[in-house]
This record gives structure tokens, sequence and C-alpha cells, in this order.
């Protein structure tokens, strides 16, 4: 969440010569906060000043346009029952509706040069302005003092500005990163106390150590999803030597198959090398867990900042193409605001980006922070980041299934030492008990947690692979974000899309009565904390129970299914009775978004439906269209009517396609009425003729013909059988046997639906 120091914008109008007024901005103080307290109590010692020649690379933060217009939307996109669920929106969307104007960007732009800075990178999607210029160019342009002091906690000198800096322009600024190093990023990595005796006993790699693929088996187990279509972001604070990741692969007896894509944020080498100082260890254990648990990513991206300047890392994650959906990060730093990097952490959230970190390796978060040189949990205990803790994982053998878990008593967690409120799902009633010890009104960590103990294999800086040395909750970060390729890649399958800022989420199924079957439990062990039953601050909610998570992520209905039907009826003309029509088709649309689930499809009267497999099958995605083929047999003469009726989950089910028609006799007689004229009783009057026609396209047969009355036939072109699609004729006469009015009728039986047809018949006897 953004907390906001709550400056407003403030203008000044000035007069100058003449009649000409301009409005002048006056120095804005920014919204985050950038001194350090121990500079401002006087605890960190100053010891000079930053030569004013020297240069310096810093970025300057836009403000977000409409922060409370944000956090309704993330509200929305995470809540199942509103229409927005997971409707995510692109860099260039979330820049439309909450970044920077394009205005605000130019002026920022033009202010920097006007100070004599060079812009050398940033861009209005990524929110900032990266610049590099002298010291005394920065002095002058934020109105401030770059000063040198002793660090309080940490045998080094540190550069931090004396007061907070102050922008001439008409509208605030978020943040300046880059103006101090009182705070140098580290990864969450430690090395085993060398008299303890290692503890692995089933991995797969040398020495019995685990391997990133020991991971995939563990915590997956399955072989069909590999993360494919995916791409996945590390981020990192240094390069890497790609020979050193191969030489892991080769070492485990495994094939790299992931393109590894090193993005410089800075300008920078990617290139870490020993020989010139650099260890990759972090780097290069990311990558390799990351790659192990998604063997077929599309790409692994690897954005390296050789400045340790954080926002210039987040805004390159946020804006590139293809956007990663899964990002991870084993660093931590100490910013002097810790909602320094929200805008960030909220773009990705609402851009549909997973930010993994790990929670540390020092146990309860800031537990002995007076003694311990520099306690940095951050980004850990950031509301919108997917915070990962640590365990003790023991598998079945080599390369073989989850067996058991503990937590690691190096695992991060706890409570949050930047003070972040708790956020809504760990509001959630039964998510902090008496027996986790959480905290009911700031935010608690981890959410998950993976294995972390000193078990791996590890191979680094060009000259040692290393087994059960290295441990920590940075193997078990990026482990987490390669599981969400997986889960994603599925989401895809299932015709969702992916799944986003996953804390929404994990936190009810967590409650649910499937936790079991989608976490493994963690309820032994401690961190300071102690592992319970559910939730707690040392392991979260545990870690990914194989397929069952996935299964469970990926399964999550996006927004609503709706029908729609094309046309809304069917009609037909006249059929003959008995006669099956040539189907007519409705198409059938899920105008929703989310997936149809189609009970069955019912026609009702003289309807039913050409094919004998159920049309549409059992399930219609988001968008897509089906064809209901149905076909008319009417069973009566005259106007018949029924239904399509449709069961399903869309609002207003069931659905139902008025269906209509007529029937038509197979054969008839026409005349269907005569009247004779007059005639004297006794004498014959002359014929009139009657026709029976055979409509079918099958032969009408046992015709037999009768009159009643004073009537009778003369003579007939009818035989006892009718060719189909023909017509035979009677002739029938009057002969009136008394006077007034006479009545009878001309009858045919046959073999058509509704014989006998007949004719009434009415003369007049004089």
């Amino acid at each position: 969440m953004i907390r906001r120091l709550g400056v407003l914008l403030l203008t000044a109008a000035a007069m100058v010569l003449a009649v000409n007024t301009v409005s002048q901005a006056q120095p804005q103080p920014l919204l985050t906060r950038h001194v350090r307290e121990a500079t401002l109590s006087g605890e960190a010692r100053p010891v000079g000043r930053l030569p004013a020649a020297q240069s310096m690379r810093f970025d300057i933060v836009l403000a977000l346009r409409h922060p409370v217009e944000l956090q309704n939307f993330l509200q929305e996109i995470y809540d199942p029952s509103s229409p927005s669920y997971r409707h995510f929106v692109t860099p260039q969307e979330f820049t439309a509706r909450f970044g920077p104007s394009q205005e605000d960007y130019d002026a920022v732009v033009r202010f920097a040069e006007a100070n004599g800075f060079t812009v050398a990178g940033g861009s209005r999607d990524a929110m900032d302005v990266q610049l590099k210029g002298t010291v005394a160019a920065i002095e002058a342009a934020f109105h401030v003092t770059m000063g040198v002091y002793q660090h309080p906690t940490e045998d080094r000198t540190f550069y931090a500005p004396d007061r907070e800096p102050t922008v001439d322009l008409a509208f605030p600024l978020w943040h300046i990163s880059g103006l101090d190093n009182y705070s140098i990023p580290r990864p969450a990595l430690h090395h085993r106390d060398l008299n303890v005796k290692p503890n692995a006993t089933t991995g797969s790699c040398p020495e019995k150590s685990f391997c990133g693929s020991d991971m995939r088996a563990a915590y997956y187990g399955g072989t069909a999803l590999t993360g494919a279509g995916q791409t996945l972001g590390l981020l990192e604070y240094a390069g890497y030597d790609i020979a050193d990741v191969n030489t892991y692969f080769k070492n485990a007896k495994q094939t790299l198959n992931v393109p590894i894509d090193g993005i410089s944020t800075d300008g920078t080498s990617l290139t870490c090398l020993a020989a010139e100082d650099c260890d990759d260890t972090e780097q290069t254990l990311d990558i390799t867990q990351a790659v192990s648990m998604a063997p077929g990513l599309t790409a692994l991206y690897v954005y390296v900042n050789n400045s340790n300047s954080d926002t210039e890392l987040l805004s390159a994650m946020s804006t590139d193409t293809p956007l990663p959906a899964q990002l991870s990060s084993s660093w931590g730093w100490g910013p002097a605001d810790s909602s320094t990097d929200d805008p960030y952490f909220e773009k990705f959230a609402a851009q549909g980006q997973t930010f993994f970190t790990a929670s540390g390796d020092d146990s309860a978060w800031c537990a002995w922070e007076s003694s311990y040189p520099g306690c940095y949990p951050w980004p850990a205990d950031d509301a919108y980041v997917v915070s990962v803790g640590g365990t003790d994982l023991t598998t079945s053998g080599a390369g073989g299934p989850w067996a058991s878990e503990t937590a690691w008593e190096n695992s991060g967690g706890g409570i949050s030492p930047d003070s972040v409120a708790i956020p809504s799902w760990q509001q959630l009633a039964g998510v902090i008990t008496s027996s986790n010890e959480g905290s009911t009104t700031l935010r608690n960590g981890p959410d998950v947690a993976a294995e972390a103990n000193f078990d791996f294999y590890v191979c680094a800086d060009q000259t040692t692979c290393t087994a059960n040395y290295w441990g920590g909750t940075s193997f078990a970060a990026p482990m987490w974000a390669g599981y969400m390729a997986l889960v994603n890649q599925q989401a895809l399958i299932n015709g969702n899309p992916v799944l986003g800022f996953i804390n929404p989420i994990i936190y009810p199924l967590g409650l649910s009565s499937g936790y079991d079957a989608d976490f493994h439990d963690i309820t032994s062990g401690s961190n300071g904390y102690p592992a319970v039953k559910g939730y707690d601050l040392a392991t979260g909610w545990g870690s990914p129970n194989g397929t069952g998570l996935i299964n469970a992520l990926a399964a999550t209905q996006v927004g609503t299914p709706a029908v729609s039907f094309s046309p809304a009826s069917l009609t037909w003309g006249k059929v003959i009775v008995g006669v099956t029509t040539v189907a007519k088709s409705v198409t059938v649309k899920n105008t929703g978004t989310a997936t149809l689930d189609i009970g069955s499809i019912e026609p009702s009267g003289d309807f039913a439906l050409a094919t004998s497999t159920k049309p549409c099958g059992s399930t219609l995605a988001a968008g897509k269209s089906c064809v209901i083929k149905v076909t008319f047999t009417p069973t009566q003469v005259g106007a018949r009517a029924g239904d399509i009726t449709i069961n399903d989950n869309a609002s207003g089910s069931p659905q139902t396609v008025p269906l209509s028609g007529t029937g038509t006799a197979q054969a008839t007689l026409t005349p269907a009425t005569e009247t004779y004229p007059a005639r004297t009783v006794g004498t014959t009057s002359l014929a009139r003729v009657f026709t029976l026609a055979n409509k079918q396209s099958v032969e009408l047969t046992g015709i037999a013909i009768s009159t009643t009355g004073d009537f009778s036939v003369s003579t007939t072109t009818c035989t006892t059988n009718l060719s189909a699609k023909t017509s035979c004729t009677i002739s029938v006469v009057f002969q009136p046997t008394a006077t007034g009015t006479r009545t009878g009728t001309l009858q045919v039986a046959d073999s058509a639906f509704g014989s006998p047809q007949t004719s009434s018949l009415t003369g007049t006897g004089k």
C-alpha cells in the first residue's frame, strides 16, 4: 500500500515586469522521506562532504496520478466476485490510468537538463527519469548538502543528504533514489558453520546435496508442466558468469534448455568474475533454482544493477517486453522510507505479475536489531510482495518425492519492523491466532516457504562448486517463482489468465477445507516464532503440495460466464407430419469472462438434437462459441412449439431458445366440402371431382374409398396404392332419396397419419 505524507501541490504566483504574469514553481518537498534517522539524530557522525566534481547516478521517480483509484482498481481485480477479477492492465494502460502525465514527465526532463544533468535512462511507462550529474549540480538542484558520515553499525562511511530534497517544479515528485548508500543490498544467503556436520541425506547432486531438480520432484512431482510459454525475471545487484551456470548443469548431469538473457538496468556490465573481485554465488543459484523448477521457460531474464538502485531495477521489471509474470528477488535492502518502492509493487499487481522475495536468514525479523549490523528485511514485509520463508526438507530419496519438512531455524519472518499495516488477506478470521503469535495490526510474514537449509549444490566464481555449504531463503524465492510459472502455464491451458499477485488467493485457500491438499502444513520447528498448524510466522502457509496447489490456483474462475444465442429463436415452415427436417443451427457464445460449465442441453416438443453426442461439450471458454443443431419432426397437424433448454453456470440458467413449426397432413382430400345443386328426387347429378394427394416421399397404401348418405362414387383413378408425391381423382354424384337437405361424406382410408381423410357433402332433394 502507499503510505502518503499528505504533501499538497503548491504553486505561487509572482508579478513580473509590465503586464506579464506567470506562475513560478516554489521548491516542492518530495512525497517520501530521504534523510536517515541516524543522520538526523547525530548517531551517524559527519566526517566530510562528497567532492563537488564527483559524478553520481540517481533516479527520479514520479508520483502516481490517481493513487486512490489504483487502490480501488487493485481491490476489484483481486475480488473473485467482481466482474473485473484478474482483468490486468498492460504497462501502457497502467501509465494512461495511473502513471505520470506526459506533461509532468516532460517537465522533469526539462528540469533535469536545465540543471546540467544527463538523461541516462527511464521512461514515462517506468515512472522514472534516470540521470547522471555532479555532486555540485545535485546540491544546487535539490537544495541539499551531500555529506559523508560514519556508519553507526557498520565499519564504513556512507554518503547522504543533510536534509530532505526539494525541487523547483510545479508538482511534487515521489522519490529520488541514489542520494545515499547507507543501506547496501545484501543477498539472503548464508553458509554453513564448517564445525557443524551437514545433514544432507537424500539429494541427487554430489555428496547427497540437493539439486534444483530435487526441488521440482519434491514440490511438483510431475512432468507435464515445464513453464512453457512463461518468462521469469530475477532481480540482481551484480552480474553473473554463464560459465558457472553451465558448469552447474553439467555436474548435475542435466541439460540447460532455457535461454538466459541478461538485462543491465544501469548501463554497467552484466559480467561478474571472481578475477575482478565479483562474487556471482547468489546470481548463479537464483538462475539454477528457477530454471530447475521450470525447465521449459521461454526465457529467464536477469535484471542487473551495479548502482544499488532498487527503483531502476523495479522500473525495468515493470515495463519489459514480454512482461514476465513471475519475478523473484533474493536481496534485502533498507530504504529511508519503506514506501519508496510501493508504486512498483502495486504496478506489478495491477499488471498480473507476482513478485517473490526471500524473507531473510536471520530468524525472526530484527529480533536483536540493536546488536545486528543492519536489519534489512525489506522488501519482505511489503504488503504487495509474496514473502518466502525457509524450511528443512527431507525427500524419500535422490530425486524422490516430499517426505517431511520442518521450519528452518534461520528463516526470516515475524511482524513488520517497517510498520506496514496488515493487509486485508491477513485480516481474514483464522489467519492470525494466539498460537502463531502474529499481529492483528501490522503485516506478518512470510506468506509461504520452501527448502532453505545448508544442503544445496552450488557452482560460482569460476573456481569451485560446493555441496552442503550454502543455504538461505534465497534458494526458496526463485524456486517459488519457477513453481509459479508452472501454475500460470496450467492456468492458460484451462482458459484462465495468469494469476498475478497470489496472496489474496492463497490466504482463502489456506483457510479452506482443501488446505492440506494444496500445501504441506509445517507444524514443527521455530525461527523464534513457532511453526503451528495453519499459518505461522516461520513458514507462512507452508510449501507447495505438488499438483494440488497448481490445480487449485489454475482452476480459479475469473469473472462470470454469460450466454448469448444467435438467432434467439428457430422457426420452421410447414412440414409434413412424421417428416424430419434438415437441421437448423443456433450459435451459443460465452460472452462472459469465465468458463461456461454446461450441464445439459435438452430439446422439447417435436424437436430433437441433430447429433447423438452432446453439442458444445461440457465447457465453453470465455469468448468462445459452439453450434447446436436441431431438427423438427411434427407429430400433429397444426402449430407445434418447443424449446432448447440449456443448464449451465451462467446467470439466468436455465436458458431457453424458443422453437416453432407447423405440421401438415401426409395425404389430403380436396375439396374438404362440396355442395351440389338441388336435384329432383331419384335423379342423378353431374359428378363432382375430388383429389386425393399423397404429400409424402413414400407410397400411400391401403386406399379404401367409401361414401355415406345420398352420395356415391361414379368413377375413380385411385387404386389401392398411390405413389409418392402424386395424386388421383374420385368422381362423386348426388342422388337424393327425399326432399330437403341431404348430407353425407366422402371418406378415404389409407396408410397416412390422420387417416381417414374426409370431405363433407351437401345437396338438396326436390
